[in-house]
Order: C-alpha cells, then sequence, then structure tokens
C-alpha cells in the first residue's frame, strides 16, 4: 500500500529533478523504487475495482468482468 507520505515525496523528487540542482544518484534511485511502488499498488487496485465490477445484460443477466477475462485466455 502506498501511503501520503510516499507520494509526497514522489512529487518533491519530481519538483527537484525539474530544477537547475537535479537529483543525486541516491535519489535517482528512491524516486524510481517509489515509482514501481506506487505503480505497482495502482495496477492492485485496479485489478480489485475489476473483479468486483459486474455487467447487467439486456437480457437481465448479470456477468462479472472478471469473468470475460477468464473466457478470452
Amino acid at each position: 500500500m502506498i501511503t501520503q507520505e510516499k507520494i509526497d515525496r514522489i512529487n518533491a523528487l519530481a519538483r527537484k529533478s525539474k530544477t537547475a540542482e537535479g537529483l543525486t544518484d541516491a535519489e535517482r534511485e528512491e524516486q524510481a523504487k517509489l515509482r514501481q511502488e506506487y505503480v505497482a499498488a495502482y495496477r492492485q487496485s485496479l485489478r480489485n475495482t475489476l473483479e468486483h465490477t459486474t455487467i447487467l445484460r439486456p437480457d437481465g443477466s448479470v456477468q462479472k468482468v472478471s469473468d470475460l477475462r477468464k473466457k478470452r485466455n
């Protein structure tokens, strides 16, 4: 799970990278690690949302979105 503190740190590093000062090597590594963590949390959140999403068909039937993906594979 990504905390607000980590998001704030990502944003602070992004702002600093745009200045003339730039980032140190350690800060670049930290930024990459935080971004990876953020993207992983975002993807997991999206998966959870899709797992709990249903489609109501015109005939009244209900189908889970996750079932559609299983049929495609």
